[in-house]
């Protein structure tokens, strides 16, 4: 096993170039996509090498539960340091699981809580709220998917504007963005290293329901206003509590219109060309090179952690008696 086993923890700063870049380069569906399945396989591999160090670490504490023989010379001259290593993995591996717990049960909360605040309205695929504070944001789940949105913010919108607002949300919905926010989010628990991920699919999951939303009302100006002014009325609306989702979107997976963001960055490209759907951008680009090598930092990371798992599975099994 040796030094692989510690790879997986520190070989997400390998996405780190990419994280920005694709943001940039790449179509805002193949960006949210790559970055999702990058952030979520590098964080099972840091979380599967927390566990096999745990493993070694558990073994020196006295009285542990776990055989004699796994407490034998061999198992712990698998790990290097593994005195160290192996305890402070322990308290490590609990955090990571508090933290991940902590945060499905908040996901799963508010959704409830949302869904039962709509309880007593028509289970319309639109509900309009008659709320002085402007929002409006998509709801996964329930009975069926659902749009929000308060007669503040329609107030303020033209009807073009409106039709833009709604082909928003319903591109998060058709596209399951929640499920990609709730993975880049528990991604970042896991190993901390995978933060900037979950900033650019937050901002590229955006982008891709802008695009889905000019492609369906034919006008990205159109859309880029709508998005302008409703940032723009969200920030001087007062905070709401549960109304307002836009301040828990990106902890609880639901995507929300006047999310704050980058959002000077999303009207700027609504208003250039639309992107281009490229399957593979080549490795001579700067964002080429970025993926390539955030690519082979996943894929290092998966055999770095299949590698240290198959050879633990091996000494235990031999220092184990039948």
């Amino acid at each position: 096993m040796g030094v692989f086993v510690f790879l997986p923890l520190v070989l997400p700063l390998t996405a780190w170039p990419v994280a920005r870049l694709a943001e940039q380069h790449l179509h805002p569906r193949t960006a949210t996509r790559l970055l999702t399945g990058v952030a979520a396989v590098m964080a099972v591999c840091s979380t599967v090498c927390l566990g096999l160090l745990m493993v070694v670490g558990t073994a020196q504490l006295p009285g542990n539960p776990l055989p004699d023989g796994w407490s034998d010379p061999e198992v712990r001259a698998a790990v290097p340091h593994d005195e160290i290593a192996g305890r402070a993995a322990i308290p490590a591996l609990c955090v990571v699981a508090l933290l991940c717990a902590r945060t499905l049960w908040r996901h799963r909360r508010v959704r409830r809580r949302a869904h039962r605040a709509l309880a007593g309205l028509p289970g319309t695929e639109v509900a309009v709220l008659p709320d002085g504070v402007p929002y409006a944001y998509a709801l996964p789940g329930g009975r069926r998917d659902r749009i929000v949105v308060s007669t503040a913010l329609l107030d303020c919108l033209e009807p073009a504007e409106r039709r833009a607002l709604f082909a928003h949300e319903r591109a998060h919905l058709a596209a399951r963005h929640h499920r990609h926010l709730l993975a880049v989010q528990l991604a970042a628990r896991a190993n901390p290293f995978l933060r900037p991920l979950r900033t650019a699919v937050a901002y590229t999951a955006e982008r891709w329901a802008d695009e889905e939303a000019a492609r369906t009302v034919g006008s990205r100006r159109t859309v880029a206003r709508a998005i302008g002014r409703a940032a723009l009325v969200s920030r001087a609306a007062p905070h709401a509590a549960l109304a307002s989702f836009a301040g828990l979107a990106f902890f609880t997976g639901l995507a929300s219109f006047a999310a704050p963001g980058p959002v000077p960055r999303r009207v700027t490209a609504l208003l250039g060309p639309a992107p281009t759907v490229r399957r593979w951008p080549s490795v001579f680009t700067t964002v080429g090179l970025a993926v390539w090598c955030a690519a082979a930092g996943t894929a290092v990371s998966a055999m770095s952690s299949a590698n240290s798992a198959v050879t633990m599975l091996v000494i235990l099994h031999a220092a184990t008696p039948l």
